[in-house]
């Protein structure tokens, strides 16, 4: 049976930056790029972007390695765009 969970509770896991231990929260997602394409990251934190992410519906993601080291660059994603969050399906 596949989980689902609501897009404003995945937003709003998505703005929690650090635990209460001051280390970085770590998430999968999966999303749909501008161009069609169909992207997986199976680990990432959140980071930010060079222009007013809420005024575009843009969040960025930095992809992680299991140390939290950077594997990456940061990547823009546009909140329609994600599919999955932590292995569970987005429901609007």
């Amino acid at each position: 049976m596949e989980s689902y969970i609501p897009r404003d509770l995945a937003l709003k896991e998505f703005e929690l930056k650090e635990t209460p231990d001051c280390k970085q929260v770590t998430f999968s997602i999966k999303f749909v790029k501008k161009n069609g394409e169909l992207v997986y990251v199976p680990r990432a934190v959140a980071a930010g972007l060079r222009f007013n992410m809420s005024d575009y519906r843009m969040r960025g993601i930095l992809p992680v390695e299991t140390d939290n080291n950077s594997s990456g660059h940061v990547i823009p994603v546009h909140i329609d765009g994600i599919v999955e969050w932590n292995g569970k399906k987005i429901k609007l």
